[in-house]
């Protein structure tokens, strides 16, 4: 009986040796991972791409800005989170800090809405998606928008919104005009650091951009 034992033994250790050993599947990510987790929105295909330690891990489409509010564009972080903020936001609220107004990655009523552009400025998800999202993400993490913050730049004069209004604030205090914080935000002191920069630049002293105010600004060719 002992012999049989041991035969049957040698037998399963010599099948376990010849064959190929176990696969090891992924782990699923989670939030306390320590992972470098970053998101990059493309406005071109409304998709929204969530990275692992530089390599795409998930793409989610998304519904933007429509023109007449157009979605922020650079380099943001997540200032904070919550579930349920309100209807019109479905299941979950995932805030940037945009200097100039309460923007962020949330859910949505509209489900038709996603693959469009007719929010008025937020990033909008499938509430089962940005349920997944909300789990990835921290505080902090970095959110990169990309597109150029002026859109396309008309002919015609028109004023400062938003987007706009920081990067030329950046530009005007870096040229000595304009003193002050830059927050997005079309104040007296940036129509006078405006009409400044014009009066400099034998242009139309109005305060208001335009094509030509654009291109003494190095924004357009």
């Amino acid at each position: 009986m002992r012999k049989v034992i041991l035969i049957v033994g040698l037998l399963l250790l010599f099948i376990m040796l010849i064959t190929d050993p176990p696969v090891t599947l992924a782990k699923p990510l989670k939030k306390n991972m320590t992972e470098d987790i970053y998101i990059v929105i493309d406005p071109l295909k409304n998709h929204l791409k969530l990275y692992v330690n530089g390599a795409p891990y998930k793409t989610y489409p998304i519904a933007l800005g429509k023109r007449e509010t157009p979605t922020p564009v650079g380099d943001l972080k997540i200032i904070n989170k919550y579930r349920n903020w309100g209807s019109g936001f479905g299941t979950r609220w995932i805030g940037l800090d945009v200097p100039w107004g309460t923007y962020g990655i949330h859910g949505t009523n509209k489900p038709y809405s996603i693959g469009t552009d007719t929010s008025h400025g937020c990033i909008r998800m499938l509430n089962q998606h940005v349920e997944e999202l909300f789990e990835f993400v921290e505080i902090g993490t970095r959110v990169t928008i990309l597109g150029h913050v002026l859109g396309e730049p008309q002919m015609e004069a028109r004023r400062l919104a938003k987007g706009d209004v920081q990067l030329i604030q950046h530009l005007l205090q870096n040229a000595g005009y304009f003193i002050g914080t830059c927050n997005g935000k079309f104040g007296s002191s940036t129509e006078k650091a405006l009409k400044a920069f014009e009066r400099d630049h034998s242009l139309p002293i109005d305060g208001i951009m335009s094509q030509h105010d654009y291109m003494e600004l190095g924004l357009v060719e």
